[in-house]
């Protein structure tokens, strides 16, 4: 690709991101978002909406594999890139969670507000755990997901597994909600443009994916996963290999070349 058409593919990504935003501003003022209490239970399906729109701006198109179904549980996710967020957040019923500070930014932090973001206190002054505030989240009836490797990778496979935040199921005894992403190119190969992972910058990472402009997100749902009478570390093991199975199952599914 030329620099013209490289520049091209950037612009149209910048209108189409900045066109999302200001269609999710007047989506939160018109379900009255922006008070004190966003009203989560309106939320939903403007939030997959306004990701929908996020994830096409930059030329993603989302599919799911099989229906994701529209529960209420602690949904978890593979991690690969900053595109996890619009992709999840176009499909399933959930809200993000996020570091406190983020909701002092001037723009993506009030509208990260208004979307109902569970935002996590860490530090002095906690009033309590992550997962007892997930815990608390999810018993107001609110979905909440969480990338449990911990770490964005390349997303050829699973990494290890960290358990602690499965608590927060244990706790409410709501289901364990798991999916797994496959980016794929328009040759059918794993997308290593739409992976955010090693020395890659954010810039970077946007500038691919822009100009790639033909990345497809693949989405399917696994089986929930029920917390009763399991520890914490079984939960961790089941999940561990549920995930990897789904992602080797979804890999022999879409990937072509």
């Amino acid at each position: 690709m030329g620099f013209i058409g490289r520049q091209l593919k950037r612009t149209q990504a910048i209108t189409g991101l900045t066109t999302t935003l200001i269609r999710g501003f007047g989506a939160a003022y018109r379900v009255g978002a922006f008070g004190d209490e966003p009203p989560r239970d309106k939320l939903p399906p403007h939030i997959q909406a306004f990701c929908r729109q996020m994830a096409g701006s930059f030329g993603v198109q989302v599919v799911q594999v099989a229906p994701i179904p529209q529960r209420h549980g602690l949904w978890v996710s593979n991690h690969v890139s900053w595109l996890d967020i619009p992709v999840v957040g176009s499909v399933a019923p959930v809200f993000f969670l996020s570091k406190a500070e983020i909701g002092e930014w001037p723009i993506f932090g009030r509208l990260a507000k208004a979307g109902g973001t569970l935002f996590i206190k860490r530090g002095s002054g906690d009033t309590g755990s992550v997962s007892e505030q997930i815990a608390k989240f999810l018993q107001g009836g609110s979905s909440v997901v969480f990338f449990p490797e911990a770490t964005t990778t390349d997303g050829k496979q699973i990494k290890k597994i960290y358990g602690k935040l499965l608590q927060a199921s244990m706790d409410t005894g709501l289901p364990i909600c798991p999916m797994v992403i496959a980016y794929v190119d328009k040759d059918g190969k794993l997308s290593d443009d739409a992976a955010y992972y090693g020395n890659r910058t954010m810039v970077d990472s946007l500038k691919r994916v822009a100009d790639n402009g033909q990345i497809t997100a693949y989405v399917l749902p696994l089986d929930a996963i029920n917390p009763a009478n399991k520890t914490q570390k079984e939960l961790t093991a089941i999940l561990q290999s549920a995930m990897e199975e789904g992602l080797a199952r979804l890999h022999a599914q879409v990937v072509t070349a």
